[in-house]
């Protein structure tokens, strides 16, 4: 759409089923129904989704579905809720459900998906986002959490466009508690810092959130991982700070101990990690800013040795 046309949000693509796919796809479902809010998936996985039935909390979730294949019909909004090695593939599947007017909104980890969906369907419609405070962990077809979360979402220049108004309609008419920032980059790269440290340790030790919550090596590895970020985004005129930590701390604090982040269930199910995003990105920024950065380089060295295990 173009900036300054009022729109309403009526039709959804949600790429990606996934624990936050389910968590917010399930609660935009419910509130716009599932003619309107449908996942975008081929046929075989569809037909697996529907034979074995996809539950959150408990509760059996009836999901609408499109296949890649099917044209004419954009919607007004589409989600990427995928992980870092599938993300080509989402933006290749997506080609029919975005059209001009279309609003595209990325809940993906790491800094840099926005600016690969971007390379593809421009930057004019792309609201930039971080999805932080949720302890879901999905097993199969099976999501479970105690805390939902939230959105950050905006535009990089923190205007309160038409595209910004309308997702956040949206999200009051689904329940989705959302903040809109006045500063998004450092936004970003705060929860970039928080992946960096505690999706990393807890994959890398083979724990769980009860791991770093308490005094020891896990602890101490993802707090060292998430001062390497501090200083690379400093570098890059970035304000991140330890108070920074602190607050995600205080965040970890409150999650189930026996949960864990979305890196180690990926390693636990031995898929491919989104290590390549996390310390990946940390390396190839401390390379070109000259700084050493001992404990990601650890970090990417012992995840690698994991899946290699698979």
């Amino acid at each position: 759409m173009h900036k300054g046309e009022n729109m309403e949000i009526k039709k959804i693509t949600m790429i990606g089923q996934g624990a936050l796919g389910i968590l917010f796809g399930k609660k935009i479902t419910d509130a716009v129904g599932k003619e309107n809010m449908r996942y975008l998936a081929d046929q075989s996985r569809i037909d697996r989704y529907q034979k074995s039935g996809v539950t959150c909390n408990g509760e059996l979730c009836d999901f609408g579905y499109v296949t890649p294949e099917e044209k004419g019909d954009p919607a007004d909004l589409v989600i990427f809720a995928v992980k870092g090695p599938t993300l080509a593939e989402a933006i290749r599947n997506a080609k029919y459900q975005i059209g001009s007017r279309t609003i595209l909104l990325s809940l993906m980890n790491g800094i840099s998906s926005e600016a690969e969906i971007g390379k593809v369907y421009g930057t004019d419609n792309l609201l930039y986002c971080v999805a932080q405070g949720m302890d879901a962990t999905r097993a199969g077809n099976t999501l479970i959490y105690t805390k939902a979360g939230e959105l950050i979402f905006g535009e990089m220049d923190g205007s309160r466009s038409e595209n910004v108004k309308a997702v956040a309609a949206l999200f009051d008419k689904s329940g989705i508690s959302y903040e809109i920032p006045q500063d998004m980059n450092r936004i970003m790269w705060k929860k970039f810092m928080m992946n960096v440290g505690v999706n990393q340790a807890v994959t890398a030790f083979e724990s769980s959130y009860g791991g770093v919550q308490i005094e020891g090596e896990p602890r101490r590895t993802m707090q060292e991982a998430m001062r390497e970020v501090i200083t690379i985004a400093n570098l890059k005129g970035i304000d991140l700070n330890e108070s920074d930590i602190d607050y995600w701390m205080n965040v970890l604090a409150h999650f189930g101990k026996e949960l864990k982040p979305s890196m180690a269930q990926d390693a636990d199910a031995k898929r491919k990690t989104e290590v390549g995003l996390f310390a990946g990105t940390v390396i190839r920024i401390a390379d070109q800013l000259g700084v050493q950065v001992p404990v990601n380089r650890w970090l990417y060295q012992r995840i690698h040795e994991i899946e290699s295990k698979y």
